[in-house]
């Protein structure tokens, strides 16, 4: 039985659980409460010892990092529509997951943890990196605006784990009410949220 450590408002955490319930793939969720230090703790830490969510546990594997733990999850139960095969298709499918993580999602964290939770972490809201995120964001949400006008998905005819990926990022956008919401990327936004499993995924507010 797959194990997942998670905490439902991290957007790492919640499309790891997507893809489990769109494959509807058996596992035990298992919560690691943020707010009360569970990440911290040295039974976590034994499992993940960057203190983040989500972490993996199956059977002898154990692994963290969201977009390794999909690519695994694909691999292992053959989910070749959500993480194709073909070359050029996987490699589109790469390519949008290290954009998510290295071009988009940094963005997203500098406008969300200071606008919503430096407060209860005990921190000082930083507005500096709160204005660069959102001008930073104009930038990227332009490439994907773009891109997304072009085709109805990220890298494929079909949603893949990409789309997945960065769609909990514009979910999370939205908690501070930043998610941009030019017509293409709504459209394509819209389309992900239909999903029953990023549905499922969603933290209770």
């Amino acid at each position: 039985m797959i194990s997942l450590y998670h905490f439902p408002i991290s957007q790492h955490s919640r499309r790891v659980v997507s893809l489990l319930e769109e494959a509807n793939l058996p596992y035990q969720a298992v919560l690691v409460d943020m707010t009360k230090g569970g990440h911290m703790s040295d039974d976590y830490l034994s499992i993940n010892p960057n203190h983040q969510v989500p972490s993996l546990v199956d059977d002898e594997v154990s692994l963290y990092e969201s977009h390794a733990i999909m690519r695994y999850l694909c691999d292992k139960h053959n989910l070749e529509t959500w993480y194709p095969k073909n070359i050029v298709v996987r490699a589109q499918v790469d390519q949008w997951l290290d954009w998510c993580q290295c071009q988009f999602g940094p963005e997203v964290k500098k406008i969300v943890f200071n606008m919503l939770f430096a407060a209860h972490a005990g921190l000082e809201s930083d507005k500096q990196a709160i204005e660069s995120g959102q001008q930073n964001l104009k930038t990227v949400a332009a490439v994907l605006e773009n891109h997304l006008t072009k085709q109805d998905f990220l890298a494929a005819d079909h949603a893949t784990i990409a789309d997945l990926a960065l769609a909990s990022n514009i979910y999370h956008l939205g908690l501070a009410d930043q998610a941009p919401r030019s017509p293409a990327i709504q459209a394509w936004y819209d389309r992900i949220a239909s999903l029953k499993g990023f549905q499922k995924s969603l933290p209770e507010m």
